[in-house]
């Protein structure tokens, strides 16, 4: 299945300031400014609620670039990258050290990019040149096996980290939120079936004939079913 277009509605359901924002940001989807990933945090520097100066990956020229796609360059005079949110580095990438790798997979459910290859007990391996340097893999690992190693020398920011590279991380960071969703929306379609399907024949296949318990199932079941029911009308 190709990867979408980053221009696509479908990738980014943003529109005016907040997808100008959007469009100059690294798009590495690390969560250091503080939002789930950069399409919120873009959001968060329209309405106000973050500053332009939150993204250690854009550094001091993401703040530049920012104010510049605000329409308000004269925003970013004086202002550094705010030293809460992180540090201004070199481009990284994860390593995984196969001696103490477990096979756990919570490296691969918090790789936002699907760079991360393996399965259950199986050690895993990072696809380099699809790593953004997040670290949020770092912080999933149970066993600490994983480290962030520098590639890029002493070159930081969009010097590092080019317009092609972030292009390509939004594609897959919007890949992958489509099979995240696809699987969630799968599995609410399995347990709504299968809570109805134990509803229309709970009579023949219980060994109850008490009203009352039978009441208790069923209603039991039914809350089964509208959970799973309001899961995959959340998930489409």
């Amino acid at each position: 299945m190709p990867l979408p277009s980053p221009d696509s509605p479908a990738v980014v359901p943003l529109s005016g300031p907040a997808l100008a924002v959007h469009r100059v940001l690294p798009q590495t989807q690390c969560q250091r400014c503080g939002y789930p990933d950069c399409a919120g945090y873009a959001e968060a520097v329209v309405d106000g609620s973050a500053d332009i100066n939150q993204c250690p990956p854009g550094g001091e020229d993401g703040i530049h670039r920012i104010a510049q796609a605000l329409g308000q360059p004269q925003r970013a005079e004086g202002k550094t990258l705010n030293a809460e949110f992180g540090q201004e580095g070199p481009m990284t990438v994860a390593i995984i050290d196969e001696n103490w790798c477990i096979g756990c997979t919570l490296c691969i459910k918090a790789c936002p990019t699907d760079a991360i290859l393996g399965s259950n007990k199986r050690m895993h391996t990072v696809i380099e040149p699809f790593c953004t340097g997040c670290d949020l893999c770092v912080l999933a690992c149970p066993v600490d096996c994983i480290a962030m190693e520098p590639i890029s020398g002493t070159r930081a920011g969009w010097e590092a980290w080019s317009a092609a590279l972030a292009e390509q991380a939004l594609q897959r960071y919007t890949f992958h939120q489509f099979q995240v969703a696809r699987a969630e929306q799968e599995n609410a379609e399995r347990l709504e079936d299968k809570a109805r399907h134990k509803l229309e024949h709970l009579e023949e296949q219980s060994q109850h004939t008490d009203p009352v318990v039978l009441d208790k199932k069923r209603a039991i079941i039914a809350a089964a079913l509208a959970k799973a029911k309001a899961r995959r009308e959340g998930s489409v």
